[in-house]
């Protein structure tokens, strides 16, 4: 089992910037992928950011490109998502996820508002 912790939500401006973590935990070793998806209300959850494991590739969504930015610290398990530029649309909860084997895992979500 891979355990998530996410943290780094809250409530900022438009224009404004935040940056998530998601603190991996578990049997972390063969993750071959980490990222995030978000859901706002009423909306279907929608693929935000992936980073490959082993390669370090990054992958975005077309309405963050530019403005968010997928890392990883393999030395403490941990992903980030820095989130530049936040709109308005960008208000959701958003959610790490870990791919290990043919299981995906998820973290309990971090809300994210953007006020106008």
């Amino acid at each position: 089992q891979v355990q998530l912790v996410e943290s780094g939500g809250g409530l900022v401006q438009s224009g404004g910037s935040l940056r998530l973590s998601c603190a991996a935990s578990g049997s972390t070793s063969s993750t071959r992928a980490m990222g995030w998806y978000r859901q706002a209300p009423g909306k279907q959850r929608e693929l935000v950011a992936t980073i490959i494991t082993s390669s370090s590739t990054t992958n975005y969504a077309d309405f963050v490109k530019g403005r968010f930015t997928i890392s990883r610290d393999n030395a403490k398990n941990t992903v980030y998502l820095q989130m530049n530029s936040l709109k308005p649309e960008d208000t959701a909860v958003y959610y790490c996820y870990a791919v290990r084997g043919l299981s995906t895992h998820w973290g309990q979500g971090t809300q994210v508002t953007v006020s106008s």
